[in-house]
């Protein structure tokens, strides 16, 4: 194998990995009720297959192989405890996963799908409920705590003692990772719901797709929206949310211009847009305002989209519709992100003072400390009031907190233009 084959390789095993992560995971925690050691096992199985695969090259079946390579791992580990606490117990753990050793022999891929299982297992109500969605984000979708702490506005060391205590836990409970009774569904729906729409919003964050972590997180989120919408078509939320994802998702393309650089939502080529898509989303959004519930979040987050979305005929975003929403969504939820968004509508509608207003009484909430939005976002208005120092520092603050390099420059030509208009 040459060096270049070598490298290809090791690039599949990677991502095979990767985006096999919540699968495998579900699999093997089926039986065993133990997510971390789970975890643990194909941690192992991971490193030997970025070991071996640029040497022997990647197996037919790669999801397969780590499936087998993490079994055994997770036999041995099992094994080792056998002389140290309840043989007997173990040696049923060691019959399981065994018998799963031949279960999906008539599918030809081996590896029946059990994400939507684990994510409803994971809004168990012997689960504290601030950390379901969150251990979702790991177990299923393999986020690190610093990305879901991120996700949740929390410091990364709080969620991983978090994460730690839950996934101890439901092995000590025992909790199943199959999918509950249809009629407990509904109860379990809001963390399943948080958990995909973050996963959307970090694919999101990544457009070019050059993260290979995240690269196929939007679609999947997506994937998993549709499945949860499908099997509870009569709940708004749901419906709502695949609204929401697909709104924005129809956008994606127009993030970025010929030559690669950023373009805000408001300036966009609306030619650019899926408007397929957007018809889906706004189906959806009608389905949805149908049903029995009162509304909640996602449904007012996609009727927000939806206002946006009507420049493709109109020229402008229904920023007062925008307004309103928002007005709703700080009443509902008390987000500060919402607040956010907020202050950026009454911006529109009502000049930057009014804007600046809003996000002043924002000012010491610690959550929006380094959340990059809200820095640019001050930054706009300060220049827009004619605040140039201000606007410098702020667009600094909010340069220094973006990963995203085509969002920086963005950000950079910003405050250029703003110091140059003063």
């Amino acid at each position: 194998m040459t060096a270049d084959d070598a490298r290809a390789a090791a690039r599949a095993a990677e991502s095979a990995a990767r985006h096999s992560y919540g699968k495998l995971v579900a699999f093997l925690s089926a039986r065993t009720h133990d997510v971390a050691g789970a975890e643990d096992a194909l941690s192992e199985a991971f490193a030997a297959a970025l070991a071996d695969w640029p040497v022997q090259g990647v197996p037919r079946a790669p999801e397969a192989w780590l499936l087998t390579v993490a079994r055994r791992r997770r036999v041995d580990a099992v094994r080792q405890r056998v002389l140290d606490e309840d043989a007997a117990a173990h040696l049923q753990w060691l019959a399981e996963l065994t018998a799963d050793e031949h279960e999906g022999r008539d599918d030809p891929s081996g590896m029946p799908d059990r994400r939507l299982g684990l994510l409803f297992a994971c809004a168990h109500p012997g689960i504290d409920r601030g950390v379901r969605a969150p251990l979702m984000l790991q177990v299923v979708l393999g986020f690190d705590a610093a990305a879901i702490a991120s996700a949740f506005l929390i410091a990364p060391a709080a969620m991983g003692q978090r994460l730690s205590r839950a996934k101890a836990k439901i092995r000590q409970a025992g909790i199943g990772f199959e999918v509950p009774p249809r009629h407990l569904l509904a109860e379990r729906l809001d963390a399943v719901l948080e958990a995909i729409y973050a996963a959307f919003a970090e694919g999101w964050s990544d457009p070019e797709g050059a993260d290979a972590r995240r690269r196929n997180l939007a679609e999947e989120a997506i994937w998993l929206g549709r499945l949860v919408a499908s099997l509870l078509p009569d709940e708004g939320e749901a419906l709502g949310l695949l609204s929401l994802m697909l709104h924005a998702h129809a956008r994606r393309e127009a993030r970025r211009d010929a030559s690669g650089a950023y373009v805000p939502l408001g300036e966009q080529d609306t030619r650019r847009w899926d408007t397929a898509m957007i018809d889906e989303a706004e189906a959806l959004l009608s389905r949805a305002s149908r049903c029995q519930d009162d509304g909640g979040r996602y449904q007012l987050e996609a009727a927000v989209q939806s206002a946006h979305a009507v420049r493709r005929h109109t020229g402008r975003a229904d920023w007062v519709a925008v307004g309103q929403l928002y007005d709703a969504l700080c009443a509902l939820t008390g987000s500060p992100v919402a607040a956010l968004n907020r202050a950026v509508a009454l911006a529109q509608t009502m000049g930057p003072a009014a804007g600046l207003l809003a996000l002043d009484a924002l000012a010491g909430d610690t959550r929006l400390a380094d959340y990059q939005p809200y820095w640019a976002a001050r930054a706009d208005l300060l220049a827009r009031s004619g605040d140039v120092p201000g606007a410098a520092q702020a667009y600094q603050l909010a340069i220094g907190l973006e990963r995203d390099p085509a969002v920086r420059q963005f950000l950079q030509r910003r405050a250029a233009a703003a110091a140059a208009g003063a």
